[in-house]
């Protein structure tokens, strides 16, 4: 079995490049949506945060306001994004090496990708470092107006946003990109470069996964 991660900023692509890579076989886990999952209601994760960040974190349906929550968390005048994730980030990291471990002994050869955008940021890491969780990263690097533009469209969801919306929307990926550095570990990783159409990326994300698997052989044979 290979373990690989697959990072990048927010709107650099990475998700696109998972996709691409399950679609070739590899088993892609992520930590966005196993970290909405744990947060659902019932859940530990959930109720941790409730105690935490107070009741006017539950929407009137009973889950998570999240719009609230990364309001709250994100604030520039006072972040606690790093008090949240010190609730989520160790579930999901355990969640992630139990499914990497059921998935490994199902089938040895299997590539698992586990997607997130913090494999270097986390302090949660209850493996170690990411050194020691994964046998090869993968970097996805994209300009920072795509990011940005991507960001917003994402939080749009279709909708046509005000000038203040959009601006406010747009200073929001700018903290957050402030948040991730990921450039000082650019040399421990395979880059893919989202900076052009996408057949661009498409035969990157080929390259890369024959790649993933000659390395997957290796290790089976030594």
């Amino acid at each position: 079995m290979l373990r690989v991660g697959l990072t990048g900023d927010l709107g650099s692509g990475k998700s696109t490049v998972g996709r691409m890579l399950a679609e070739r076989g590899a088993v892609v886990l992520s930590s966005d949506e196993m970290g909405r999952e744990l947060m659902q209601p019932g859940q530990p994760v959930f109720a941790k945060i409730v105690a935490k960040f107070g009741a006017e974190m539950v929407a009137a349906d009973g889950s998570l306001d999240r719009h609230k929550l990364a309001a709250l968390a994100f604030d520039p005048a006072h972040p606690r994004v790093e008090e949240l994730n010190a609730i989520v980030h160790p579930a999901v990291i355990d969640a992630q090496a139990k499914q990497t471990a059921e998935i490994g002994a199902a089938n040895p050869h299997a590539i698992v990708v586990v997607e997130s955008a913090l494999i270097f940021s986390t302090m949660y890491a209850a493996e170690g470092t990411w050194r020691s969780r994964f046998d090869r990263i993968l970097l996805v690097e994209a300009p920072e107006a795509e990011k940005i533009a991507r960001f917003v469209d994402r939080l749009a969801a279709g909708r046509v946003l005000t000038a203040a919306e959009r601006e406010g929307f747009e200073a929001d990926a700018r903290r957050r990109l402030r948040m991730q550095h990921l450039t000082p570990y650019a040399g421990d990783c395979q880059i893919l470069h989202n900076d052009g159409d996408i057949e661009q990326l498409e035969q990157q994300v080929e390259a890369v996964w024959n790649d993933l698997k000659q390395a997957e052989a290796g290790a089976g044979r030594r």
